[in-house]
Formats: C-alpha cells, sequence, structure tokens
C-alpha cells in the first residue's frame, strides 16, 4: 500500500514522527541488563526471555515507522534531544522498578500519542501503522503494570506509602516532557493540553488502581496558569 499523505500533513507531523521512530529502536541493553540483575535475584530467568520479546516488538515499531519515512522520502534522524535525555537516564539505571515505571508512563503518553498522529494524518498506511502499534502498546502496559504490581507488593507498608506520591510526580514530569517535545502534532490530533493531561490522568488512577487495588487520589487541579494538571 504506497502511502497518500499531504506535503501540509508531512510539514505537520514529520518532526514527531522522526523522533518518535528513533526512540524506538533501542537496543535495550541497558533494560536487560537490569532485567537479569533483577531475575537473578527473584530467581525468575523467563522473565529476561519477556523482556527481550517486549523489547523487539518495540524495535518492529520503530522499523515500520522507519520504512514508512522511506517510502514519503524524509530522513530518519540519529539525534534527538527527548530520545538523548532518556538514554542518558537509561544509562545509569539498574533499578527494576524505576525502569518497569519509566516504560509504563512512556507507554502511556505512546498511546495518546499514537491516536493523535493516526488522527492528524488521512493516510491509509499511517493509519494502518498506528492501529498495529496501538494493539501492542495496551499488551505491554498490562505486561509492565502487572509487573510493577508484584514489586509494589513486595515492599513493606511505610515504602509503599511513599512511593505513590513518587509515582505521581513521575507520570507528571515525564508527560509534561512529552507534552513539550511534541504538542504540535497533539494538537493536530485533537488533543489540546487539557484533553492530553486528562488522558494522562486518567491513565496514572488505571496504574495504580492495578497495582494498590485502589483508586488514587490524583484529580485535575488548576495551577497559576488557569490549566489542569
Amino acid at each position: 500500500m504506497p502511502p497518500n499523505i499531504s506535503n501540509h500533513e508531512i510539514e505537520v507531523i514529520l518532526i514527531a514522527l522522526q523522533a518518535w521512530q528513533l526512540g524506538e529502536t533501542s537496543e535495550g541493553k541497558h533494560l536487560i541488563k537490569a532485567t537479569e540483575k533483577y531475575a537473578h535475584k527473584i530467581a525468575d530467568p523467563q522473565y529476561v526471555d519477556a523482556i527481550k520479546l517486549f523489547i523487539k516488538e518495540e524495535q518492529k515499531h520503530g522499523n515500520n515507522l522507519g520504512l514508512y519515512l522511506d517510502k514519503i522520502g524524509q530522513p530518519r534522524i540519529t539525534n534527538n534531544w527527548g530520545d538523548t535525555l532518556f538514554r542518558k537516564v537509561r544509562y545509569f539505571n539498574t533499578n527494576m522498578e524505576l525502569w518497569t515505571l519509566a516504560v509504563i508512563v512512556v507507554e502511556s503518553t505512546a498511546q495518546i500519542f499514537y491516536k493523535a498522529l493516526k488522527n492528524a494524518t488521512s493516510c491509509s498506511l499511517l493509519k494502518e501503522i498506528c492501529a498495529d502499534i496501538l494493539i501492542d502498546e495496551a499488551d505491554h502496559i498490562i505486561f509492565q503494570t502487572e509487573r510493577l504490581a508484584v514489586i509494589y507488593e513486595q515492599k513493606s507498608p511505610f515504602p509503599r506509602k511513599w512511593r505513590r506520591p513518587v509515582y505521581k510526580l513521575f507520570f507528571y514530569l515525564v508527560s509534561q516532557l512529552v507534552w513539550i517535545a511534541h504538542r504540535r502534532l497533539f494538537k493536530a490530533g485533537g488533543f489540546a493540553y487539557q484533553s492530553y493531561s486528562v488522558e494522562m490522568i486518567s491513565k496514572y488512577n488505571d496504574t495504580l488502581k492495578t497495582i494498590t487495588g485502589a483508586l488514587a487520589q490524583f484529580k485535575p487541579e488548576k495551577n497559576k496558569f488557569g490549566y489542569e494538571y
């Protein structure tokens, strides 16, 4: 199926598409290293195999997006500030809990990103790619949330208590960085800041409900600029 995308659509989505394609191409070496350390600790070597399959599926997304960029005659990029920042953080992280939380948040933003990308184009091929990725991302979030629930359950009461605000803050900070980086694409796909924030709050609540068995007390609040977050 050849792409049927307009020049105007390319102008709107290209920077975000290139950046996200780059982010989906990670080899996952640091994640595998952290997973091996964690799997050895809990005596579950099969978890390493599961993570490798997860990485392989993410790489499939990057490959499909890269092939699409090739088809529309646009370059794949090799550097992006958001991707560089995330890779530097990953380089120093060997903690499975933080890795899992980070993946959940990024995958949650990815769901909104691909919905917006799908809405922002009339290209049937790109819509099909987005739909395929969205199916995978839903399963990825379930997989990672279930693992975070296992990690959370093994903590004593006090560490559990302070993790809730930490998870909340992490969700907020990462979601804001993603908004800043790709707000043009989100807006083109029908997600203004408020609707994007509501989606992320809902995803946070769903995540914490799964992990703790209780609804999170994370409700939209007005900041001094009148925005909800």
